[in-house]
């Protein structure tokens, strides 16, 4: 059997809790020709499990989600433990704004003042797909979901 069918569910409070206990990673987007390009930044997680980054506004991060929302993501894996995930990506305005650097900004306060810059955009994840994989562990445990919305995938 693969490890995919071995795959314990995966809710959103794990997701949440491992991304708070590790809070960095790295966010792959699509950039203008279709190539994969990647930027290692600190992650926070809201309560529902959307994942929170910032940026520059004139990234070419914020360039590729603006023309293409598409992100793979991956937390921690220094210590044996990842979280691999893939989602939709959304620079937020207004009250999403707000609401996600709320949730930066209590991970990460050392940064809350330039959440308020007008050069630095907030941009909230919304899994579609997620795997956590500690390797700590024999047998390794892997837990799995398709969209945080929906029902926890099990094997």
């Amino acid at each position: 059997m693969s490890a995919e069918r071995d795959a314990e569910p995966l809710g959103a409070a794990a997701i949440v809790a491992f991304v708070r206990a590790h809070r960095d990673g790295t966010v792959s987007t699509l950039g203008p020709d279709g190539a994969p390009q990647a930027a290692y930044l600190p992650f926070a997680a809201t309560d529902a499990g959307d994942l929170v980054f910032d940026a520059r506004v004139d990234s070419r991060k914020i360039a590729n989600l603006v023309r293409d929302p598409r992100v793979a993501i991956v937390v921690g894996g220094a210590d044996g433990a990842s979280l691999q995930a893939e989602g939709t990506a959304v620079v937020t305005s207004g009250a999403d704004r707000a609401a996600a650097a709320a949730a930066y900004a209590l991970s990460f306060p050392e940064f809350a003042d330039s959440l308020a810059r007008d050069d630095i955009a907030v941009v909230r994840i919304r899994l579609d797909w997620a795997r956590l994989g500690d390797y700590r562990t024999d047998p390794p445990r892997i837990a799995e979901t398709r969209g945080m919305r929906a029902e926890p995938r099990t094997g």
